[in-house]
């Protein structure tokens, strides 16, 4: 060891200079580090607090009754007043990136992902993963791991079950690549699917209470909502959600990870912005239920204005009293489409789509 040190400044610790290693450090899974059916046990449990309401509030426009009121939580039987879903789901899907997507190129959709109860503060959520397939690119530098998530409360019961698929760099070009194996994913839950959480009771719904008017009956099959409202990203406001949720994944940080030196925003953070600014139309969709697909279409960067728009894709009615669920398509956009358009002639996405989101939401009816 060198005898020459460091002098922290303002103190007296001296730090001798050593040889520097890496060996206690995670450098994180490359794709050849994955097999089908390895079973992940992600570190560091996350307890939600009051704290991340707030601050999800700073961050998204977000002004949906459930979340934004207790008072309107037990006015529709809920016990304890709840956090947005995708608070929990941004947490639970932090914890799965220093294992899964710590050296990814981009996270590229979602499937059969179900809230089964909903998160309040207090709750410490903790996730596992099993890896359920893998594919290697043919330009035989990346692979996309498929991978079926959990995330269980202090209780040991489950909150959030997804599956997802991302696209990981290979450490070595040259290793084998792995048998192919694409997991079936049902392209939709149906509505006999979902997780219905024991409690909301929608025959009093405080219409005056929520801002809008519209009911389940009132919405049709087919029917187009543009969101209008925009919001310009930014690299502040993406970079502290992702620490937020503990997401470590380095193109969302490090200018020196991606070749073109910009900053990926977090589709997580797409899809929170899209949520709320989808209030502006179906204001009393108050609970998600599922994420039936989800697809990360364009990368998107700061300064970019968003906008999003919402089809009518299915309806049903559910068990739980006055409650029904619609099944909308969520897209979100850079730069405003008022032709609506989602894809071209060519089956291709039209430019400028950013996320394409497919999920069931709960209304009254």
């Amino acid at each position: 060891m060198s005898t020459r040190a460091l002098r922290g400044a303002g103190c007296g610790t001296i730090w001798p200079m050593s040889k520097t290693t890496t060996g206690k450090t995670n450098a994180g899974n490359s794709f050849e580090d994955f097999t089908v059916g390895r079973v992940i046990e992600h570190a560091t449990p996350r307890t939600i607090t009051e704290g991340d309401r707030a601050l999800y509030r700073a961050l998204y426009p977000t002004r949906f009754a459930l979340p934004s009121s207790a008072e309107f939580a037990h006015s529709v039987g809920l016990e304890q007043h709840p956090v947005e879903e995708l608070i929990g789901f941004h947490i639970a899907f932090g914890k799965t990136v220093p294992d899964v997507s710590l050296n990814a190129v981009a996270n590229l959709g979602y499937a059969e992902c179900r809230f089964h109860q909903p998160v309040v503060p207090g709750d410490t959520l903790r996730t596992k993963s099993e890896v359920i397939g893998l594919k290697q690119n043919s330009n035989g530098k990346t692979g996309v791991v498929y991978v079926r998530s959990t995330a269980t409360n202090q209780r040991g019961e489950v909150a959030i079950d997804w599956c997802r698929w991302v696209m990981v760099n290979k450490r070595d070009e040259d290793a084998p690549a792995p048998e192919p194996f694409v997991p079936d994913l049902k392209p939709a839950l149906a509505a006999t699917d979902l997780k219905i959480p024991a409690g909301p009771d929608f025959t009093a719904y405080d219409e005056v209470a929520a801002g809008e008017k519209h009911r389940f009956g009132d919405y049709e099959v087919g029917e187009k909502i543009d969101h209008v409202d925009g919001v310009t990203l930014t690299d502040p406001e993406h970079m502290l959600a992702t620490r937020l949720w503990q997401n470590t994944a380095k193109v969302h940080f490090n200018t020196q990870a991606r070749p073109d030196g910009n900053r990926l925003i977090y589709g997580g953070h797409v899809i929170s912005m899209a949520r709320a600014l989808s209030f502006n139309g179906p204001a009393n969709a108050q609970l998600i239920a599922a994420i039936n697909a989800g697809a990360h279409v364009a990368p998107a960067y700061a300064d970019r204005t968003i906008y999003a728009r919402s089809e009518v894709l299915d309806k049903a009615e559910t068990d739980a009293p006055g409650v029904g669920a619609l099944r909308l398509r969520l897209v979100a956009t850079r730069g405003r489409d008022e032709s609506m358009t989602l894809r071209g002639e060519d089956g291709k996405y039209a430019d400028g789509v950013l996320l394409d989101l497919d999920y069931w939401v709960l209304i009254p009816i």
